[in-house]
């Protein structure tokens, strides 16, 4: 089996009770979030806090998720949920155009275009989506790693067939940002929420656009916050949107926000060749324990293990204190980095 050295930050930051291995459900928070937003809190309760939090913390969330996502921070908005994000983008299509998804994609990168009602909605199985591009697509919105299975999506073929059609693509990288390399530049779009693989507070969500498609988005959410310059814009209509991504910034949760900062500077301090190397590690350790034990996990090379079928064991497991999810069918493992090979071994001996 594989071996890995385990990361150093781990065992500084993260001090979970049981043996977690659910981050796709959502991530554990870092010892050094929890302080942040701790210390926020205390001040507000204490009136020493003016505005309730700090737009200097919120940019510093931006960069940090700019960086790992290889853009310009001007590519990035900040939100509190992919839900929205993926709304503003629905909005943005004329009645009648063509949404192409995977079958079985998450709810939130479908509803927004199915509840329209004047949009025509395409499925086709995650395996297809490329050949499933066609003249007639105006946009194809898919996950890079699939919540209910972990299987990745061939992010190249997707992109060459949308530019070859001249539609445009929104991808979802909830769950593959923190541990898989996203370059959010590729796309017209992506939304990222941050409290999974990110391990930040929920309440913080990251839209990227490039400016080509930025032109293309309604001001739906405009508020005082989007003008770039928050405090000069509180009050009358704003005179215009500020002319990058922020334009479509939310007011932020500060609370979350003042988290959200320290989380992304712990991945970028551990880095993301090595984020990578030691998901898809133990879960290569995983997936070869498991199909010793007769089980048939999802095939690939995912953070995300899936063994469908499997799904009956997870109130047992849960009750032993191994924290897993059980989607769709499948009894669904993720790992982070702060699992170890100890963290596999258990499940492994407990499904034994």
């Amino acid at each position: 089996m594989t071996i890995l050295a385990p990361i150093h930050a781990a065992a500084v930051e993260f001090a979970p009770e049981v043996t977690y291995l659910n981050t796709s459900s959502w991530g554990l928070l870092p010892r050094r979030t929890i302080a942040a937003v701790k210390a926020l809190a205390d001040e507000n309760a204490a009136g020493r806090r003016v505005g309730a939090g700090s737009f200097e913390a919120v940019e510093a969330a931006r960069v940090g998720f700019a960086r790992l996502v290889g853009v310009h921070p001007d590519r990035v908005a900040t939100g509190s949920s992919v839900t929205v994000h993926v709304g503003l983008i629905a909005a943005s299509l004329p009645p009648g155009a063509e949404v192409l998804c995977p079958e079985g994609e998450f709810s939130s990168v479908v509803s927004p275009f199915a509840l329209r009602g004047d949009l025509r909605m395409r499925y086709a199985p995650l395996a297809d989506l490329a050949g499933a591009v066609r003249e007639s697509t105006a946009l194809v919105a898919f996950s890079a790693v699939q919540s209910a299975d972990g299987r990745v999506a061939d992010l190249a073929a997707v992109r060459a067939a949308a530019a070859a059609h001249g539609a445009r693509t929104l991808l979802d990288a909830t769950q593959a940002a923190g541990w898989f390399p996203v370059d959010a530049g590729a796309y017209d779009y992506t939304v990222t929420g941050g409290f999974k693989f990110l391990l930040c507070p929920r309440g913080t969500s990251f839209l990227t656009v490039t400016e080509e498609a930025q032109d293309t988005l309604p001001a739906l959410f405009a508020g005082w916050v989007s003008a770039g310059a928050p405090w000069a814009s509180n009050y009358g209509p704003l005179e215009r949107l500020a002319p990058t991504a922020r334009g479509f910034d939310e007011p932020p949760a500060f609370l979350s926000y003042h988290g959200a900062e320290h989380s992304l500077a712990l991945l970028a301090e551990v880095g993301a060749d090595a984020l990578y190397a030691h998901a898809t590690g133990l879960a290569a350790r995983l997936r070869e324990g498991l199909a010793t034990l007769g089980h048939q996990p999802v095939p690939g090379e995912s953070a995300i293990v899936a063994v469908p079928g499997l799904d009956g064991r997870q109130p047992e497991l849960v009750e032993a204190g191994i924290a897993v999810s059980a989607p769709a069918g499948n009894l669904r493992i993720s790992c982070h980095l702060y699992n170890t090979e100890a963290d596999v071994d258990r499940l492994l001996e407990f499904l034994a």
